[in-house]
Parts: structure tokens; C-alpha cells; sequence
């Protein structure tokens, strides 16, 4: 499903590789372990790396009550980003050199999750960094949840961007003399490393991690 752009998601810049679709959208989103969220206040700007995982059609993260992220993006409209760098692309000049990325820009204003939503949510976190782990790990505590903030925010106003491909040479440079082609880039999953005092067998989603390793 496509949504029409914003005045502020609108990509002008190189506009045919903007995507306004909902499955790119998420498919963007559910690939990243991490985004950045771009606010600012009194101190002035700021661009915070936080965990982030999606629920439908909103984006979640978690903090600390007391963090001064939370506090203010529950008053204030923020820019949350999202890049996964694909490839480096070298090209005939230096000017034309480029890179292959999947990009999002989302716009809003985070809400909390309350109560029992908020405990799913986090469960549901747990399940996108090792599913089925949520079952055999100690439970949160109260405690533990009531120090806990969830929040998110809608994937309503969002915009994506998208290189992909080789070389865009300029015609007059096509016969310089030196080698041209994208330098692809992956993030590749290690070995896990156990601790010392963990006797366990590794479980399913520890060996799963293990032989995508083994096959890169």
C-alpha cells in the first residue's frame, strides 16, 4: 500500500529511488536492530542510537523512566532514522563514486505503552532478537517493568530511500583507464561465545545464528 508523502517526507533529491510503500517501509524497519532518533532541546541537538523493533504499524524502543530521551519525546515531535549500507560503488571520477543503502526517515511524536501492552511489547522484542527465548529466560519482575518506559510511534508519516545497481558513469569518462564495480557489504552473524560457566546445550535459535555463520 503506498501513502502519500508529506511536505517533510517528500525525497527531492535523486526523487526516483523514494519509496512510499508500507512493504518497503517495514521491510526496512524489521531489518534494523537499531535506529537513531534526532530531537532537540535546551542543550541543543541531539541523535541518539536506541534498539527499536516493529509491531504493526508502529516502531517501538524502550528506555529508563528517568532518561531524558524518554521525557522528551513524549512532549515533543522527534525524526526517527533507520540505514543499512549495502555497498560501495566506485565509479570512473570521484564525483560519481556513490553507495548502494536501504534507507527510512519516520516523523512523529512517540506515545507510552501501558500496563500489559507494554509487557507484550517487550516480550515481543525479546522474540525479534532470538525467537523462542522468551519462554526459557527468567520472567521481568514488576519491579523491573514498572522501571521501564515503552513507547512508539506510528509508521503513518515515513518515507524511504533506495540505491541499488552498479556504476552511473558520465559518457566522456568511459574509456578512463581504471577498474569500476560495487564493493558489496553484508552484516555477517559470528559464531556465538558461550559463557565459561554455561554448561547448557546451545537451544535452537543459538545453533540457527551458528550455521548462518558457518555459511557465510
Amino acid at each position: 500500500m503506498n501513502q502519500p508523502p508529506s511536505d517533510r517526507t517528500r525525497i527531492r533529491r535523486v526523487a526516483s529511488n523514494a519509496h512510499y510503500d508500507t512493504a518497503t517501509l517495514h521491510a526496512i524497519v524489521d531489518d534494523a536492530y537499531l535506529c537513531h532518533i534526532a530531537f532537540s532541546d535546551g542543550k541543543g541537538a541531539h541523535c541518539i542510537p536506541t534498539a527499536c523493533w516493529r509491531e504493526g504499524e508502529h516502531l517501538y524502543i524502550h528506555g529508563s523512566n528517568g532518561s531524558r530521551m524518554v521525557k522528551h519525546l513524549l512532549q515533543n515531535e522527534c525524526c526517527v532514522t533507520i540505514t543499512h549500507l549495502d555497498g560501495l560503488v566506485l565509479a570512473r571520477s570521484a564525483f560519481n563514486h556513490s553507495m548502494n543503502f536501504r534507507s527510512a526517515m519516520i516523523y512523529g511524536r512517540f506515545e507510552a505503552v501501558e500496563g500489559g501492552a507494554a509487557r507484550h511489547a517487550l516480550e515481543a522484542f525479546m522474540e525479534k532478537l532470538a525467537p523462542g527465548r522468551q519462554a526459557e529466560i527468567r520472567p521481568g519482575s514488576d519491579k523491573e517493568y514498572a522501571a521501564t518506559t515503552v513507547l512508539r510511534i506510528p509508521l503513518a508519516e515515513a518515507a524511504c530511500k533506495i540505491r541499488a545497481g552498479g556504476v552511473e558513469d558520465d559518457a566522456e569518462d568511459l574509456n578512463w583507464p581504471v577498474w569500476t564495480g560495487v564493493l558489496p557489504l553484508a552484516r555477517t552473524p559470528l559464531a556465538p561465545l558461550p559463557e565459561p560457566d554455561c554448561k547448557l546445550p546451545a537451544p535452537a535459535y543459538v545453533l540457527q545464528w551458528d550455521s548462518c555463520s558457518s555459511a557465510t
